[in-house]
């Protein structure tokens, strides 16, 4: 009986994109540690996927495009959540040097 395979081939698909959207400024261990899988395991697919369509049916040129614009969408979500722990870890202080001025 074969092995029921753990990862759908849309997020196969979308980890090589993300792999190949890096463009050689990231390693298989870096995007395979945000993906939360094993490195040789994202390289396996990389070099599976290589010479053939992505799963997705998409070209590969339109799945690394929809790849990178999804990271582009995600980056100003982060920011924000950033700059609320900021913003609150600056109300904090206020309250606190508020408290001491009195």
């Amino acid at each position: 009986m074969a092995r029921p395979w753990k990862y759908s081939p849309e997020f196969r698909s979308d980890a090589i994109a993300l792999w190949r959207a890096s463009a050689g400024r990231r390693t298989f261990r870096d995007v395979a540690a945000d993906l939360n899988v094993n490195p040789e395991t994202l390289r396996t697919w990389v070099r599976d996927a290589d010479g053939r369509p992505a799963a997705s049916g998409m070209p590969g040129d339109a799945m690394d495009e929809l790849v990178r614009l999804r990271a582009e969408n995600a980056r100003p979500a982060k920011a924000e959540k950033e700059w609320q722990l900021e913003r609150e870890i600056l109300r904090r202080a206020a309250a606190y040097f508020a408290r001491e001025m009195k």
